[in-house]
């Protein structure tokens, strides 16, 4: 693969923006955008072969989406408990939609998606603890929805309406190695989208190049809701515990931010 400087990916990204609307190389493909730019700029990955110390990735995204962006996979400590299928599935689990067709009757769902702004309808949420150094998840049983009263009786009578404990969690030095080794310095570019006779389109219209992650820009995105953790796991398996982040906020992950479009 050849290199190519920062000032030639500009320069490139740059006359793309002025191509306009341009055909998904991918049709039916969700990371169509991605795989698009990737042709048009002649590169195999999202790796940047950049002729630098450091490295460079691109990512790309369409502007109108209000899907998450995963950024990495991390299950919570402690380790040794396997927290998410010894103790979220048996002890806060709840019938799997596929129980007795797909699945065995007997098939748990623990999979919810939740955040630091408020708690989600079963009364969970992401609490950013910086005295103990910790992100850990929260229960509160007073905040869980009426319309999940029954599996609310079900959990008081395995393991009690109190606060998890121990409380499952992430500890800053290790959240903070694996977020800085994942979230590199970045071309993020974004797309408008339109379909036309069946055929999608991308104009790619806002490109910026995003440097220097910061953790303490990660750790109050937890806070703000912007950035969630993920959890998606059945009895028969674990899908893995996943942070994620929401449309747009990717540059509130970094110290320095150039807008080139």
């Amino acid at each position: 693969m050849n290199t190519f400087s920062k000032e030639w990916l500009i320069d490139a990204l740059l006359k793309i923006n002025q191509q306009g609307w341009i055909p998904n190389a991918r049709p039916g493909n969700a990371g169509g955008v991605g795989n698009t730019i990737e042709d048009l700029l002649g590169i195999k990955e999202n790796n940047l072969p950049i002729p630098n110390a450091t490295e460079w990735e691109l990512k790309a995204q369409r502007l109108d989406t209000t899907s998450l962006t995963t950024l990495f996979h991390m299950e919570p400590s402690p380790r040794a408990l396997r927290f998410v299928p010894k103790v979220f599935l048996p002890k806060y689990g709840w019938q799997h939609e596929g129980a007795g067709t797909l699945y065995p009757l007997t098939e748990k769902s623990f999979r919810q998606t939740i955040s630091g702004q408020g708690r989600s309808d079963r009364g969970f949420m992401v609490v950013v603890d910086h005295a103990a150094q910790k992100v850990m998840v929260s229960f509160d049983a007073t905040a869980v929805g009426t319309v999940h009263a029954t599996w609310l009786t079900e959990v008081a009578a395995v393991v009690g309406l109190g606060e998890l404990n121990p409380q499952p969690y992430w500890g800053f030095r290790d959240l903070e190695h694996k977020a800085g080794t994942k979230l590199l310095n970045t071309f993020y570019v974004q797309a408008e989208v339109k379909r036309e006779a069946g055929l999608e389109y991308f104009h790619y219209t806002k490109v910026q190049i995003l440097r220097q992650f910061s953790f303490k820009g990660f750790l109050k995105a937890i806070e703000h809701g912007s950035v969630c953790v993920d959890f998606d796991a059945r009895s028969g398996h674990n899908h893995g515990t996943k942070f994620r982040l929401r449309q747009n906020a990717l540059p509130e992950l970094y110290d320095n931010i150039t807008t080139i479009l």
